[in-house]
């Protein structure tokens, strides 16, 4: 499957941000800047203006984020987790707690779509190595997955479908 034909599985909020983003650049910021060009364009020279030269680009990169924004709000597929059956497997929009038999740790990760990850927050993308190594797996379950470390197994502790 292409990049661009794979699927744009996206949490509920992870839309929501999206949208929140796309209203921001394109309902606020833009009419400012524009606002801005239009003055600077009519104090004459435009080839020193740094308003207007600084103006035209932030346009062009306003433009171009929203252009992106559409593309993927367009192909956004909404998962609500909250609405999931069989909630003894992973699937996406989970909160996964894993013990790390390599070192003895425990980490907490959500599995949510492309345009959400959030490392720090343990927001860890469906089509990572490591979330691919744990969906459709149940609690006890034993699985090895390439991390940034290398190779590691993690035993699957717990399984939430809401926010720990």
């Amino acid at each position: 499957m292409a990049a661009t034909d794979e699927k744009n599985y996206i949490t509920p909020e992870g839309f929501a941000a999206l949208k929140a983003e796309f209203h921001q650049l394109y309902k606020i910021e833009r009419p400012e800047v524009v606002r801005t060009v239009s003055w600077a364009a009519s104090n004459g020279d435009r080839s020193e203006n740094g308003d207007y030269i600084y103006g035209k680009r932030r346009l062009r990169q306003i433009d171009s984020r929203c252009r992106h924004l559409m593309r993927r709000m367009d192909l956004a597929e909404i998962v609500d987790a909250s609405q999931q059956q069989h909630l003894e497997k992973v699937y996406f929009g989970a909160w996964v707690t894993l013990y790390n038999l390599d070192d003895d740790t425990e980490h907490t990760y959500r599995i949510v779509g492309k345009d959400e990850l959030e490392p720090s927050k343990g927001y860890i993308s469906w089509v990572s190595p490591l979330a691919k190594s744990i969906l459709g797996k149940s609690v006890g379950d034993t699985v090895r997955a390439t991390t940034p470390k290398g190779e590691e197994t993690f035993e699957i502790i717990e399984i939430q479908y809401l926010t720990p």
